[in-house]
């Protein structure tokens, strides 16, 4: 009795010491936080050392996002009178830290556990709680198992589990863990069509005839460029043929991911042989997570030379960066690896990085990329809010839409693949993530010069099945979609989803060097760092006319923007038994450098060049 009399007399007490909505953790039952199917592909492969140490991300809820959201779009329209005033990296962090309730509470937890402080990372917006911890730790903070699936067709391994829990008490002030459910496999938006055979043996003979070919800009571009593109090729066809970059502070980075390394003598190869002018030229490494870059011509990464090489040439001399970052899936089961990142995914860790850098570059590029439904919904809102963040910031942001149109690729009923993973096994239309996040800017591939969507392998496009249709896609995708016959693709696609791509660029027969042979390779991996260079050659302009820098793209693209691009209507994007869509404004528009230094800077002479407008207009159409 006097035990009772002692627990009511102390409860009061431990009501006011504890945090506002938390009870001792360790009495909490647990409730199931995430449940997920394993995708197709994925099966059982057996169980993990209980000692194998993970790097387990603990992301508490960001309650003001819809503020930073609201800021992001002010800044980003270029008819608010807040446009280009981006915002600081205190300014992001302060919109996105989460309420002091719920930083104890989780807290709270971890103490509960055995953790101290010095135990756990935080972002500097206290958003993500990182420790290191053992598989059985994990296995016990979670109420789960664990287990090594293996994936049928490449061989890859993951750590993963298909369900967690969390204590009822720290539901609300945890938003998502990783990695349990995520079993994405992040991979280069690169054709199939890649040419192993040296580049002297196909297509040598290639010469200039002095013949050529008309743009639908209406620019003059050798003929020549039908078979190989090169970075004349590019400059000819997008109308920045003599631009010199010369504006102080301007940035352009490459993402690296999955081991592809960019090798330095392939760079000056390239150079060498499409721009004299930067050899000797280098840019600046940065390792996040551990990543490394090898510089042995047998390690030379085709995605990360093919990037480097005409985004870097592209925009020369504006300052270059590669991150490669570290944390290449798989897990290999038979080994015991050392703590660290290796079991998360690689953007989620170059995120974190990245966020934190003090001046991030004005451009990224990225030409990688997961099928969104194999990306749990709660990671790619917190990614996705993550570049929003970047964006605010005066970030611009691209990423490749893929390689396999509205899924797989695949035109034949028979064999397409396109079969969801919530169980119900249903034919879908599959778009990619990150590309469908509506704060990056999606950038599909075309070919041919005047230019059509590319044939050799389908871009990537449609609607995402995660993000609604951002406003300032809604004039231009309702009059795509009313365009279409009634009932096309019901219930294939989401008409009420992020449409991708944004924009699109040349994607085929880039010419480049790997391995110190040259090669031709094609997919939306050529065309993202060909447009992110023009992106950064606009800030060049920008930032020398005393103008800040463009940050995010999209609201721009679909307004003012629109008259600096041009629409091709020909060609289709066939994929999971279908055509696919056939193109029209959403899915093909073009950068036109000079119209667009007008429209984004007010520039309208560049030396002794002088600018023409083009205006061009859209004509969706679909065939069945």
């Amino acid at each position: 009795m006097r035990s009772l009399y002692r627990i009511a007399v102390l409860l009061p007490f431990l009501l006011r010491v504890l945090p506002v909505g938390s009870v001792p953790t360790k009495d909490c039952a647990h409730k199931v936080k995430e449940t997920v199917d394993a995708p197709r592909g994925w099966v059982k492969h057996g169980e993990p050392p209980a000692d194998h140490k993970i790097a387990l991300k603990i992301g508490l809820p960001q309650p003001n996002f819809s503020e930073l959201e609201k800021h992001l779009y002010e800044v980003s329209d270029p008819d608010h009178a807040r446009y280009g005033h981006h915002l600081s990296k205190v300014e992001v962090e302060e919109l996105v830290a989460p309420y002091p309730e719920s930083l104890d509470t989780v807290n709270e937890w971890l103490s509960s556990l055995g953790f101290d402080d010095e135990d756990m990372v935080r972002s500097p917006a206290k958003d993500w709680i990182t420790i290191n911890v053992p598989v059985s730790k994990a296995e016990e903070m979670l109420n789960t198992k664990y287990y090594v699936w293996k994936h049928v067709e490449s061989g890859d391994y993951l750590l993963r589990t298909t369900s967690y829990s969390l204590p009822s008490n720290v539901h609300e002030h945890i938003e998502l863990v990783q990695p349990t459910t995520m079993f994405g496999r992040f991979k280069p938006q690169r054709s199939n069509i890649f040419k192993s055979t040296p580049f002297a043996a196909d297509i040598a003979g290639v010469v200039k005839t002095g013949s050529t070919v008309n743009a639908a800009s209406g620019v003059s571009v050798d003929a020549s460029c039908n078979q190989i593109i090169t970075i004349t090729c590019l400059q000819q066809l997008y109308n920045a043929v003599g631009f010199t970059p010369s504006a102080k502070d301007n940035s352009i980075g490459i993402t690296g991911y999955l081991e592809q390394f960019a090798n330095m003598q392939d760079l000056q190869s390239f150079f060498a042989d499409q721009r004299p002018d930067a050899v000797n030229s280098t840019f600046k490494v940065i390792s996040v997570a551990g990543g490394l870059n090898n510089q042995s011509l047998a390690a030379a990464g085709d995605e990360a030379d093919l990037d480097v090489e005409f985004a870097f040439g592209l925009s020369h001399p504006i300052a270059p960066t590669f991150f490669t970052t570290a944390g290449r899936p798989p897990f290999i089961p038979d080994l015991l690896e050392p703590a660290g990142d290796n079991e998360n995914e690689p953007y989620l860790t170059w995120l974190d990085f990245i966020l934190e850098m003090p001046d991030p570059p004005l451009t990224i590029s990225t030409s990688y990329g997961d099928n969104e439904q194999t990306v749990p919904f709660t990671f790619a809102q917190r990614a996705c809010s993550q570049f929003a963040q970047l964006g605010a910031r005066g970030v611009s942001i691209l990423f490749a839409s893929g390689d396999f149109g509205v899924g797989d690729g695949d035109e034949n009923p028979a064999t397409q693949e396109c079969i969801t993973n919530d169980g119900t096994n249903q034919t879908k239309f599959i778009p990619s993530f990150p590309a469908s996040c509506p704060f990056v800017t999606s950038v599909g591939g075309t070919s041919h010069i005047p230019e059509v969507a590319v044939s050799t392998f389908f871009s990537g496009g449609g609607f995402s099945n995660y993000f609604a249709r951002p406003s300032f896609q809604d004039k231009d995708v309702t009059a795509y979609l009313n365009s279409l016959p009634k009932g096309t693709y019901a219930g294939l696609f989401n008409p009420n989803g992020r449409g991708i791509p944004d924009v699109s660029a040349q994607s085929d027969l880039f010419k480049v060097f790997i391995g110190g042979e040259a090669f031709l390779i094609g997919g939306t991996s050529a065309a993202t760092p060909t447009f992110s260079a023009f992106i950064s050659l606009l800030n060049d302009v920008r930032l020398k006319a005393g103008l800040p820098s463009l940050g995010f793209l999209n609201p721009f693209l679909y307004s003012k923007g629109f008259a600096g691009l041009n629409d091709i209507t020909s060609g289709n994007n066939g994929g999971c038994g279908t055509p696919g869509f056939n193109v029209g404004c959403l899915f093909t528009r073009l950068p036109t450098f000079r119209p667009l230094i007008i429209i984004f800077t007010g520039v309208e002479r560049l030396g002794s060049r002088q600018v023409q407008m083009a205006v061009c207009h859209c004509k969706p159409y679909i065939e069945i």
